[in-house]
């Protein structure tokens, strides 16, 4: 299969927005205005094989340093099949300015400029909307209490808890005005649109970037209120508090112990520092280092970190067992990761948080929330915490 990688200029001078591009029917991956929007579908891919299935691409490129990729999904569940997508065209905003076009198959001009033109949004409309529980609510009680006992009783350093919910709108969700609102709302975060599953991460699983790795682990959480004085004051109380440095700081020994035996050097932030996004404010770590060379790409990484002690616990066997005995439901993408890998290994893999999986015909969306259960969880609090992540993704959903 052949491929070609050439500036956008050879298409158009105009640098279309990468949301319009993707629209409602394509791909999207994408922070700070900085990432890719694909359209169509070249190939399918299973994860593990997709670096080794790009190198084998006839790539005909005059853009240095620029691969052909394919993105996606991979599950929670450790060891899922995960299925990449490698677009039939390729829109790429690159950090350093660059706008570039990666075409696979034989598509002549046309189809290009079709693939990258910009979207128009439907005129709005109004539907009816019904929210409830995919779970019952004691059930959830009861899965925290359980992971707090198991805690408390040494079984466990940390568990992860969710919950679903269900929307169901008489009308198909309009995913482009969507992806459009979680812009205007979320453009910190790592926003993406793959097979059906939309959202807005806070959180870097794993970036690789030639020999440099980075990681941006999240784990503790407060609300947002929207007054500036009463944030600070829960921002501090964050910081403060025993039972949500506990649970940051099992995140961020695992992260850097997987990762070190592929790093020359590994450094990190010595404290925590807070995170903010619209809703919510997280205690975050960054963490940035060399990998030894020849070093692994970044599947190999994401493979080795999914899923993170943020979403399921530690140690990581147990908690996955604990949480598929209790918490009543299957979890599927949720809580795995989502991103993309090139030729070369390289790669940015978000972890799929605060997002929606949509249905086929797009008239429902399952969400998911969950907290990190340490000795000292109240099953109450915890539910708080999870109304308050729900509100990132129903805000740019429900419009009655």
């Amino acid at each position: 299969m052949r491929a070609s990688t050439r500036p956008l200029s050879a298409w158009t001078d105009h640098v279309p927005d990468l949301n319009d591009v993707a629209a409602g029917d394509g791909h999207l991956f994408v922070r700070n205005r900085i990432g890719l929007a694909g359209r169509g579908v070249a190939a399918r891919v299973a994860i593990d094989d997709a670096p080794a299935f790009l190198r084998s691409l006839d790539h005909d490129s005059t853009v240095d340093g620029v691969a052909p990729l394919a993105l996606g999904v991979v599950p929670f569940e450790p060891g899922s099949h995960g299925e990449l997508v490698v677009p039939d065209v390729l829109l790429r905003k690159l950090p350093d300015g660059r706008a570039v076009v990666t075409v696979v198959g034989d598509h002549d001009d046309e189809h290009v400029r079709d693939a990258l033109r910009e979207r128009p949004l439907e005129p709005p409309t109004a539907a009816n909307w019904s929210i409830r529980s995919g779970i019952d609510i004691d059930r959830y009680l009861d899965a925290v209490a359980s992971a707090r006992d198991a805690v408390r009783a040494g079984r466990l350093v940390k568990a992860v808890i969710a919950r679903p919910i269900q929307i169901d709108a008489d009308a198909p969700i309009d995913v482009h005005a969507v992806l459009r609102r979680l812009r205007a709302s979320f453009g910190s975060s790592y926003r993406y649109s793959v097979d059906g599953l939309i959202g807005a991460s806070p959180e870097l699983l794993v970036e690789v970037d030639g020999p440099i790795v980075r990681s941006h682990p999240l784990a503790g959480t407060a609300a947002r209120t929207g007054d500036v004085d009463n944030d600070a004051r829960l921002a501090e109380q964050l910081i403060a508090s025993t039972k949500d440095q506990i649970e940051h700081r099992v995140v961020i020994d695992v992260v850097h112990d997987t990762l070190l035996p592929w790093a020359s050097y590994l450094d990190w932030e010595p404290e925590p520092s807070i995170v903010t996004v619209a809703n919510v404010q997280h205690l975050g770590t960054r963490m940035e280092g060399m990998l030894s060379q020849p070093g692994p790409d970044v599947v190999e990484l994401v493979r080795a970190l999914c899923p993170t002690p943020a979403l399921g616990g530690h140690p990581r066997d147990e908690a996955i067992e604990l949480i598929g005995r209790v918490e009543g439901f299957e979890r599927g993408r949720y809580g795995g990761a989502v991103g993309w890998v090139d030729a070369a290994g390289n790669g940015t893999w978000a972890v799929a948080i605060r997002c929606a999986e949509l249905s086929d015909d797009r008239r429902a969306a399952r969400l998911v929330a969950g907290g990190g259960i340490v000795a000292d969880s109240d099953p109450r609090a915890e539910l708080a915490e999870t109304q308050a992540k729900f509100q990132a993704m129903l805000s740019a959903i429900v419009r009655p």
